[in-house]
């Protein structure tokens, strides 16, 4: 596994094939064999064209015959001062990888060297040699194109060269199957600008996509300038997305090149995959790292079949956008309806017990170990009423405003209240294991509250500030698409996850320990009856100490295991959207004083 094999391509053919070997078999890694040779075509054709022009200019100017146009068979229509003469090789020639490797490097090379003075006719030319090897019915032969960068090296080239574009009468438009270019002039005066794209994706059917500049963003531009946008249909299937649990461009890809003043611009996309459990996340393509960036777009609305985006203008790093759509997380209807209610009745049950407490207090912390137990109890109440309350702000505040800094700060309470919400679950399972293994030692009060406080509200305190301050300068510390922390690019996440499932780890040995404890006095008597008076007191322990430590969050590892279990999704839905009511339930209404 692993070794490489390299072969020659067949004599028609220049270049080589790479194999490596998988399970036992040989699969194809990059395919460099064309039959191009751009480098020469290019060249040659350029020479010839030159040549022709030079003689049709005698032909005008001594009307003396020129043998040379007629072999070359080049009229006036040869002399365009653009790259004309080289399509019919490269339309004739098949788009297989090698071929396709060629043509990126061919295109790069005229973005850089003839893109002064970019007329109709030059983008034309481009664009039908690009459209070539964008078609859709070979857009699966990039995959074995030996540069893996291909792509982004295609896009950047005719983002370039399409930026270059003059503009007749105030607008342009030039229409290929597979890539698409409009230009317009924009001034402060105008009302809006939109471009409007319609273009075939596949046999079956089209796509749309629109660029909106809205008329406030307008106003700031100091003079007249011009826009241009560029649409690819089937681009996306190229541009590969950097992650563990890749997502798939789920609409077309819109380039962009703007004056530096305008600070953001509408996109609305059409999506590919129009079923209703499809995700959508707005990205823009960031030219230097070479991968899909969530960071500069966000959500503005979306439904079953489109999305519209609104995405920060950052010309130099950013001058492509698409929708990417992540599919093993399910959507559903039931999960909505879950979440909405368990968090209605989870707040008002908080409420409820913690209204109980404060009537009761002085009847049940008559005792230390009473007290710190109630004590623990009111914080993991209060903890997990004000996360639950921040999670449906956090959510109003990214859907209804769009307020990066109100997100932010929604973020970092979220993130704080609910560490807080397991630390204190963390100091009711060290209170457990005190209780039941430290008998004979005693902990004054005020020690218990320092040592309570510190764990339970100081230590989420140093996480979450921690997590900000490290993250935000380089806007990573929120996820598209929603007010919490980022996975994707900053692992920001990790300040959640890593000390709840500890957390968890925890309080599950001191379930374990309760357990050994409760159920050892029945252990060697034989009697059938205390046997099932110790497991129903185990399973009374269990069923209390599971909500009240946290155990129930533990079932989000089965959801990451099996991401596209809707089954799993829904357990973890009840059981934590419903926590609140289990802690009213199990840790007051069941309690006999």
């Amino acid at each position: 596994n692993g070794a490489i094999c390299i072969q020659p391509c067949s004599p028609s053919f220049h270049g080589e094939t790479s194999f490596v070997c998988e399970d036992r078999k040989w699969q194809m890694l990059s395919d460099a064999c064309a039959s191009l040779d751009v480098q020469s075509l290019f060249q040659v054709r350029m020479l010839l064209c030159t040549l022709a022009c030079a003689c049709n200019f005698l032909v005008r100017q001594t009307l003396l015959p020129c043998t040379f146009t007629k072999h070359f068979g080049a009229g006036n229509h040869s002399c365009q001062a653009d790259f004309s003469c080289i399509i019919p090789d490269i339309l004739s020639s098949p788009a297989i990888p090698g071929n396709i490797a060629d043509i990126v490097e061919l295109l790069k090379k005229i973005s850089l060297l003839l893109s002064e003075n970019v007329t109709r006719g030059k983008m034309q030319s481009y664009s039908r040699i690009a459209n070539h090897i964008l078609n859709s019915s070979i857009i699966s032969n990039w995959a074995f194109v030996k540069d893996r960068n291909a792509g982004s090296t295609l896009l950047d080239s005719v983002n370039l060269f399409a930026g270059k574009l003059l503009l007749r009468n105030g607008s342009e438009s030039i229409q290929e199957p597979f890539i698409a270019t409009k230009g317009y002039s924009i001034h402060s005066n105008t009302s809006g600008k939109s471009f409007d794209f319609s273009m075939e994706f596949n046999s079956t059917g089209n796509i749309t996509g629109h660029v909106v500049i809205p008329e406030e963003e307008l106003l700031r531009l100091p003079r007249a300038s011009k826009a241009i946008s560029v649409a690819f249909p089937t681009l996306g299937a190229v541009l590969k997305t950097n992650r563990l649990d890749p997502a798939v461009v789920n609409g077309m890809v819109l380039s962009v090149s703007l004056p530096e003043e305008l600070q953001n611009i509408l996109l609305i996309f059409e999506k590919l995959n129009k079923l209703e459990q499809v995700g959508a996340q707005c990205v823009g393509w960031h030219s230097a790292e070479r991968r899909w960036d969530p960071r500069v777009c966000q959500v503005r609305a979306h439904n079953a079949s489109a999305v519209v985006c609104v995405c920060a203008h950052r010309r130099r790093t950013y001058g492509a956008f698409s929708i990417l759509m992540a599919p093993a997380v399910p959507r559903s209807s039931l999960l909505d309806y879950i979440t909405r209610v368990g968090l209605g009745l989870s707040i008002l049950s908080l409420v409820l017990c913690l209204i109980i407490e404060a009537v009761v207090w002085q009847h049940v912390t008559k005792t230390e170990i009473t007290y710190m137990r109630h004590f623990c109890l009111v914080n993991i109440a209060a903890s997990l009423l004000v996360a639950d309350v921040l999670f449906i702000l956090a959510a109003i505040v990214h859907n209804a405003t769009l307020n990066y800094h109100l997100c932010v700060a929604a973020t970092f309470f979220l993130h704080f209240f609910y560490l807080a919400l397991f630390f204190w679950m963390f100091t009711l399972g060290l209170l457990i294991l005190y209780g039941l293994l430290l008998i004979f030692f005693k902990i004054t009060r005020s020690v218990f509250l320092a040592a309570a406080f510190s764990i339970g509200y100081g230590c989420p305190l140093v996480i979450s500030v921690l997590t900000v301050a490290i993250t935000e300068p380089k806007n990573g510390y929120l996820r598209s698409g929603a007010c919490w922390l980022n996975w994707y690019e900053t692992k920001a996440l990790l300040a959640f996850v890593v000390p709840a499932l500890s957390i968890i780890v925890m309080n599950l040995i001191v379930v374990v320990v309760v357990v050994v404890k409760t159920g050892r006095s029945s252990l060697g008597e034989g009697c059938k009856s205390q046997d099932l008076s110790s497991m129903i007191r185990v399973s009374k322990n269990v069923a209390l100490l599971t909500p009240l430590l946290g155990l129930t969050w533990g079932f989000g590892l089965a959801t990451i295991i099996d991401s596209r279990s809707l089954a799993f999704h829904v357990v973890f839905a009840l059981l934590n959207a419903f926590q609140g009511f289990f802690i009213l339930l199990f840790g007051t209404l069941l309690d006999r004083k």
